[in-house]
């Protein structure tokens, strides 16, 4: 059974979208610090030793209050929005991520939900940061861990950044809630960060509260400039693209035998003058029927999104867009 469950989340992560790689890593990582806590409890006949210790734990990867924790551990910046303790945290989470990122893949493309993602956490990360000290009577009613003061933790402020982003693309989209019927997602969108700003005026979870409206605001200031025609995707992939390219290549170094790849298309030596000319042919007419026409339309339906928005496209263009973001 674990093996065909392996095998399913495998196969997942290789051929799925990018909203199904992200809450695959939030899982996985929710998982191990389960197991993590499991064997600490079991290390320590001390409840007390124990808890500490997983204290200790979770913050080597949450996001401190104190900054100088920080220059000692720059990792945390970002593994905390991937970071989950409570059960209910990471379902809520991951059940946004995926109706609103699959609203912000359809319309905007896939390649723009983990930039949103990350962007929207680091700014939350920012903002939470700012609040903790230079206003710190915002986090005064919360206990300290330790010496390092306050720590933040989870995918809330990213998840806000994908849920404000798809409210600003489509505000006037239909979705429909148990107990309420059809609703259109700005009122959903604007529910959601008045929850925080009356969490705010309660001191309630405000290091979480500003670190979510800073997700917020990154979500909207993305969509934005992308209609003013700066993709800020563009550079987050760039990166990532050369990280992982570094691993890559660090990786296989020392290659093995290499598969040779062989045009189907291409004529035998004993082929006529005559028959490679129809082949060429008939390859250059083919693809100015199908690639060139689709890609050239794709972007232009991706301008007239820059420059007018969402709303102006034409139904046609709409499920046009719709079928090419599956591709």
């Amino acid at each position: 059974m674990f093996q065909s469950i392996w095998d399913d989340v495998k196969r997942e992560f290789s051929y799925g979208n990018t909203i199904t790689r992200i809450i695959i890593v939030n899982v996985a990582i929710f998982v191990v610090v389960v197991l993590v806590k499991l064997i600490i409890h079991a290390a320590n006949a001390d409840t007390a030793t124990a808890v500490k210790a997983i204290d200790r734990f979770v913050g080597f990867l949450a996001l401190a209050s104190d900054g100088k924790y920080l220059l000692f551990r720059p990792w945390s910046i970002f593994t905390h929005m991937f970071l989950h303790e409570g059960v209910w945290h990471i379902l809520w989470n991951m059940l946004f991520l995926y109706w609103f990122g699959r609203i912000v893949g359809d319309f905007i493309g896939n390649q723009r939900v983990l930039p949103i993602y990350l962007l929207g956490g680091l700014s939350g990360a920012v903002v939470y940061l700012f609040i903790s000290n230079v206003l710190p009577i915002f986090m005064n009613h919360i206990p300290p861990i330790f010496d390092m003061g306050t720590y933040a933790l989870g995918a809330s402020a990213a998840v806000m950044g994908i849920v404000v982003a798809a409210g600003v693309i489509s505000p006037d989209y239909i979705i429909r809630l148990l107990f309420f019927g059809d609703v259109k997602l700005k009122y959903i969108v604007g529910a959601l960060v008045l929850l925080d700003l009356v969490a705010l005026s309660n001191l309630n979870n405000t290091g979480g509260a500003f670190a979510h409206l800073g997700g917020a605001i990154m979500g909207w200031l993305f969509v934005r400039r992308l209609r003013d025609g700066n993709d800020w995707a563009q550079p987050v992939n760039s990166l990532l693209e050369y990280v992982s390219g570094g691993f890559a290549s660090k990786k296989n170094t020392n290659r093995g035998p290499r598969m040779a790849y062989k045009n189907p298309n291409r004529p035998t030596p004993s082929a006529s003058k005559s028959d490679v000319k129809t082949s060429r042919k008939t390859t250059t007419t083919t693809t100015d029927k199908t690639d060139l026409p689709y890609q050239e339309r794709l972007d232009a339906i991706l301008d007239k999104i820059k420059q007018s928005g969402y709303d102006s496209l034409t139904s046609e263009e709409k499920e046009f867009l719709f079928n090419a973001s599956k591709k």
